[in-house]
This record gives C-alpha cells, structure tokens and sequence, in this order.
C-alpha cells in the first residue's frame, strides 16, 4: 500500500539539480539562461548542498568572475562552506551529469517545477494550520490564502532583486522598441489622446485616481474609458460598480455606444432607428471582455480577492473602481483618514501584486465646487496623493440654459495634477449630457 501524504518525500529531482549546476560549471555562458527561469533563489533546490552551490554561483555572477569547478570551489572554501556543499569531489562529479550545457533551460524547468510543487505542500499546510485557528476571522484567512496561492502561479516575476547589468539592458531595448513603434503607447490607451500623449496609457503597476465632486462625471468618464478599452480594444477589464446595479451600467453603456438619451432609454420612448442603434449597440457590448461586480458597500478584502479571481480566471488588464468611499476596511471604527489611507495602500500593492493599472474614483472636497479641484482636495489627500501614480480631475460649470434645464453640451477639463512619470497638464473636453459622455475638444482624428 502506498504510504500516506504525511510520510511521503516532497517532490524534487536530484539529478536536474545537479544537471543544471553542471552545464553551468561546464558553459557559463548559460548562466543567464538558468537566471532568467530559477532566478537569484537559492531556495528552489531541494538539496541543502546544492543550495549553497547555486547560491555561490550568483554571487560569482554578479561579481563577473566566470563559473568553473575551481573557482567554485575556491570562491566556497574562502566563506567556509566548501564541506557543507558537498566537498571538493561532489563539485567535480557534477560536470560528469551531463555531456553539455544544451538542455540546461529543460534541466533548470525541471527544477522549478519541482519547488512549485513544494511551495504548494507548504502553503496548503498553512492553509490548513490558519484554518484550524479559531480566533481569526474565516474572511481573513481566506483572503490570505488567495494571496498566497496567486503568489505561487506568479512565482515567475517574484524576485525583487535586480542587478544594473540587468536593469541597462532590459531599459535600452524597450527604448528601441518604443522608438520603432512611433505612435503606439507603452500602456493601456484610455480613448482619449491628448490624455494618452501625457501619460503614454495607463501603466501596468500604477494607481491612477480621478477625483471630482458629485454628479460631475467620475463614473461617466470612467464609462467612456472601459467602452474604448473592453468594447473598442477587446481588452480585459474588470469594473467594480459599488454605486450602481449591473443593469444601471448596462444601460449607461448602451446609451454611449448608441449615442441615444438614457432619458429616452428609461422610459422606453424610442423611435424605430433608435431601437435599430441600441440592438447594433448591444451586439457590440455583447462580446466585450469586461466584467461588472456590483457589490455595495464592498470590503476591502472581498475586492482584492474578486481582483485576484478576475485575474486568475479572466487575465483582466486593468480595474475600474467607482468608488473610493464606498469601500469599506475590517477597521471601521477607525478615523476616516486611517480608513482612507489603509485602502490607498492596498490598492496601490494590488496594482503592483496583479502587475496591471488599477483606476479608482474619488470624491473631492465640499470646498472644490464650482472651482478647479486641487491636490490638497482629495478625501484623505495625503495618503491618496503619495499613493498615487497619477491624480486628475474632472471639472466642469453646472451651466444651465435660459429655460433652467441643464445644457446638453458643456466644456469640461480633466486636469492631470499629478504623474509621477509624466507631464501634468489639461485635458480639455466636451461633455453631452444627454449621453453622460465625454468627447475630446478637438476631434482626436484630426
């Protein structure tokens, strides 16, 4: 009878391990090739000796010294570690494994796998162990553990430790291929170009807040930019309506993409052609890869873990958030502003863990209306201004015409008052009210 999970061997492959060092120590122009899949972590092998030789040989990497048996062998005596990585004659058989360096990137494949394996052995006994403590909290448990297991699918880009010999390299080849793609953006284009120009699209690690205050357009721009992204770009995003139902979005969209009053929509008042647009609208929206959770009130630990689960199951590229002060933390009997700063930080590290712009809504100030927003505006502004990579906001005159009704078409600015790796600037625009939409100023086509 097989022996129990308990009293088994957690998985390895001694003689990858010692395969990989060995093409490494017969050809070190690999090592870069080993690097790039294990990375500097040591921890990947299972063997202790073969810990303390991988490690030794990122260190003669980064020191530029080439990786041979002696100078292994030299470099361990001189840290006292030569007996614990096996002595003189395990260095030297470890040339003998393998005839050549050619299959090393299978070898060092091999390995990874293996640790993978391992690391989710451990982290299901932390599961287990976090789950038999009855005096946290289930959400929070649960939480933690996402976070653990999306760490394991994304153990690829997990070391954080980056050399300038690998940073120069990796910098000047994006620069020639930005200059050999003139006029396409870095990140993801938001619809409007005069916008993209300044920030290059938005970028995959960033926080980016749109402040303004109440019925100024927060959602409807926000709107304006998933309908160019997801419907326009076929590219996944994710959208988290904490304000408004599903079906209210739904509608919002359609009455973007038709161009026909929501008013009209609502009440079902619509002409022939008009019903013809809304179903041309509908077969548009309907193959559009984004994805609505429209939650009120939602936690702060449910909206990083539904994040994670989108990003999982749906590769999302970006997150809309709709909005700032709808969420809710574990602490709310916290100040506001503790509040306010405990999800700016989160939010922030969850653009960075999912590697993928995060676009949160933000109310301003009651002293912001009828003016230009500033920084110093924004709810809990010091935590969301240093968070931030970028913060702009909406402004626009609540104009009425001589009848009293609201003008259907008004100029609007969308002001970047903050890029952390960009210009700040305007942005000026068109807003029609009846559509809840913003048009660029200047058609961008011309």
């Amino acid at each position: 009878m097989a022996g129990s999970l308990k009293d088994s061997v957690p998985p390895h492959n001694l003689e990858a391990e010692q395969a990989t060092l060995g093409a490494m120590l017969l050809d070190w122009t690999c090592v870069n090739n080993v690097l790039t899949i294990l990375r500097q972590q040591p921890e990947v092998f299972y063997s202790q000796q073969n810990q303390i030789i991988y490690k030794c040989l990122i260190n003669l990497s980064n020191k530029s010294i080439t990786g041979d048996t002696l100078t292994l062998i030299s470099e361990l005596t001189k840290s006292g570690e030569l007996e614990k990585a096996g002595g003189p004659a395990y260095i030297a058989s470890l040339t003998d494994v393998v005839p050549s360096s050619a299959n090393v990137e299978y070898y060092a494949n091999i390995v990874k796998d293996t640790a993978i394996r391992r690391n989710m052995i451990r982290v299901s006994s932390e599961i287990k162990a976090d789950s038999f403590d009855q005096s946290r909290e289930s959400r929070q448990i649960l939480e933690e553990a996402e976070k653990k297991i999306f760490a394991l699918s994304d153990i690829d880009s997990s070391t954080n430790v980056h050399a300038m010999s690998e940073v120069v390299p990796n910098t000047i080849e994006l620069i020639e291929r930005n200059y050999h793609q003139k006029g396409s953006y870095t990140g993801i284009a938001s619809g409007y170009k005069v916008l993209d120009n300044m920030t290059n699209g938005f970028q995959n690690g960033e926080l980016i807040i749109i402040g303004a205050r109440p019925s100024m357009g927060k959602t409807a721009l926000a709107l304006n930019m998933m309908e160019d992204i997801a419907v326009k770009q076929k590219i996944p995003c994710g959208f988290f309506s904490l304000e408004m139902a599903y079906n209210q979005i739904g509608q919002r969209l359609l009455s973007q993409v038709a161009r026909i009053s929501g008013g009209k929509i609502r009440s079902g008042m619509l002409k022939l052609e008009e019903l013809q647009k809304l179903q041309d609208a509908a077969g548009q929206c309907f193959e559009a890869p984004l994805y609505i959770v429209d939650t009120p009130n939602m936690q702060l630990i449910d909206l990083r873990s539904v994040a994670r689960r989108l990003k999982t199951e749906h590769d999302i590229k970006i997150i809309f958030i709709d909005y700032i002060g709808l969420v809710s933390t574990e602490h709310s009997d916290a100040p506001v502003y503790e509040q306010v700063a405990e999800i700016s930080k989160s939010l922030k590290s969850l653009a960075r863990e999912l590697n993928i712009p995060v676009v949160a809504l933000s109310q301003v100030a009651r002293d912001a209306e009828g003016n230009e927003p500033t920084l110093a505006q924004l709810r809990g502004s010091g935590s969301v201004e240093q968070d931030a990579d970028v913060v702009m906001f909406i402004h626009r005159e609540r104009k009425k015409t001589e009848e009293g009704e609201t003008n259907p078409v008004q100029d609007a600015k969308l002001i970047v008052a903050k890029q952390r790796n960009g210009p700040i600037g305007d942005v000026n625009l068109i807003f029609l009210a009846n559509f809840t939409r913003f048009e660029s100023k200047v058609n961008d086509d011309n």
